[in-house]
């Protein structure tokens, strides 16, 4: 599985990085939400390899990441997103589900419950 993750905070990057490369996966970072948006372009442009998910924070500066899923989503609109978030706000969680995030995860999260909810997200993108 190749993963993108888009957070502001370089620590939890990080983290995500070294914790999910354990486990097989490949996690490419983007520090905020333009980084991620061109990111997934040059994938899509240079027929390069895709990713399969991507896991964002909704509060970065500059873009958030609403704005991010909304330009994602016309990019390419099967790429499942997850979000996150360390604040919990119904009326953010209900606007990323309208706007075609997968779902909708507060932080500090699991990493195992991460990852459950990453496969089902790639399984239901197929």
């Amino acid at each position: 599985m190749r993963a993108l993750f888009v957070d502001d905070e370089l620590e939890f990057l990080e983290l995500m990085q070294k914790r999910l490369a354990r486990r097989g996966m490949e996690v490419v970072t983007a520090p905020d939400g333009q980084t991620a948006l061109n990111m997934v372009e040059e994938s899509l442009a240079s027929g390069g390899e895709p990713f399969n998910i991507v896991v964002m924070d909704v509060r970065m500066p500059g873009m958030d990441g609403l704005e991010t899923l909304r330009h994602m989503k016309q990019k390419s609109p099967g790429l499942p997103v997850i979000l996150l978030t360390g604040h919990a706000c119904m009326g953010v969680a209900v606007e990323g589900l309208d706007l075609g995030a997968y779902d909708y995860m507060l932080k500090p999260v699991a990493i195992s419950e991460l990852i459950i909810k990453m496969e089902e997200a790639v399984r239901s993108a197929v």
